[in-house]
C-alpha cells in the first residue's frame, strides 16, 4: 500500500478543487464547514472551545470509522511533521516547504503526543498541545504573539484545532474535527486566518486527511480481527 497522499495525480486533483473552492468562495461554503457531521455535532461544544470562546469562524468535519477509539487513537498520536505527517497530500503540502513524509503503519516512538509538547505543520511552524485525552480528545493551539495587555501577558490563541473520537450511535467511531479562528487583531492574522483563504483549503485537506485515517484505521482494525500481526512497512 502506497502511503496517502503521494501520488501526483491525487495532488494535482487536490490543487484544481483548491482552486475552484477558492474561486466559488462562499457558494458552497455552508457544505463545506459541516462537511460529514451532524447538525449536533457541529452545535456540540467540544474540548478545547473554550480557548477561544467567541471566534470568527469555526469549522466542523466528520467521518464514521469502522474500528474503535482506542484503534484510531494512535493514527492521531504521531500527527505532526517530522513524525507520521498529516496523511493528506504530501506533495501539495511540500510545495510550501513543510517537509511532510506520510506513513500507513503506527510509530512506536511517536505515541506519546503530550510528552511531545507540539506538533510541528512545518519545521518552523507548531501548535501546542493544549490537550490530549488517548482515544478521547487531542487539541492543538496556534498562539498568538505574547500580549503584554492581557494578564501576566499570557499568549491567546489565533487558532485551534481539534480532533475528537466519540462511540456512534449505530456501531464504529465518529472521528470529528473543529477548526476555530480567534477574531483577527493585527493584518497577518486578518490574513493568515482569514476563512476566505484558510477554510477552502482546510476543507480540501481535511477532508483528505480524515478518509486517510479512517481506511488505515480500518484496515489495521481488519488484521488485528483476523488475528495476523503483520502491517505492511512504510514505503521510503
Amino acid at each position: 500500500m502506497t502511503p496517502p497522499g503521494r501520488g501526483w495525480l491525487a495532488n494535482g486533483l487536490a490543487g484544481v478543487r483548491i482552486l475552484g473552492h477558492l474561486v466559488t468562495g462562499p457558494l458552497l461554503r455552508r457544505r463545506r464547514m459541516s462537511w460529514g457531521a451532524t447538525g449536533s455535532e457541529v452545535a456540540a461544544d467540544w474540548p478545547g472551545g473554550e480557548l477561544i470562546p467567541d471566534p470568527a469562524w469555526t469549522a466542523t468535519h466528520a467521518v464514521t470509522v469502522a474500528a474503535s477509539p482506542e484503534q484510531i487513537w494512535p493514527w492521531l498520536a504521531q500527527l505532526g511533521q517530522g513524525r507520521a505527517g498529516f496523511y493528506s497530500f504530501e506533495r501539495l503540502e511540500n510545495l510550501f516547504g513543510c517537509q511532510i513524509r506520510n506513513v500507513d503503519r503506527i510509530l512506536p516512538e511517536h505515541q506519546d503526543i503530550a510528552a511531545a509538547g507540539e506538533v510541528r505543520l512545518a519545521p518552523q511552524m507548531a501548535m501546542r498541545v493544549a490537550r490530549a485525552q488517548a482515544a478521547a480528545d487531542l487539541v492543538l493551539a496556534a498562539d498568538s504573539p505574547v500580549d503584554d495587555a492581557r494578564p501576566g501577558g499570557t499568549a491567546a490563541p489565533a487558532g485551534v484545532w481539534s480532533l475528537h473520537l466519540r462511540p456512534a450511535p449505530d456501531g464504529g467511531t465518529r472521528l470529528i474535527e473543529r477548526l476555530s479562528y480567534a477574531r483577527p487583531h493585527s493584518t497577518p492574522e486578518r490574513i493568515f486566518g482569514s476563512r476566505h483563504l484558510i477554510e477552502p483549503i482546510s476543507f480540501v485537506m481535511s477532508k483528505e486527511m480524515l478518509g486517510n485515517i479512517r481506511d488505515l484505521a480500518q484496515r489495521r482494525a481488519m488484521v488485528s480481527h483476523s488475528g495476523k500481526d503483520h502491517v505492511q512497512p512504510t514505503l521510503v
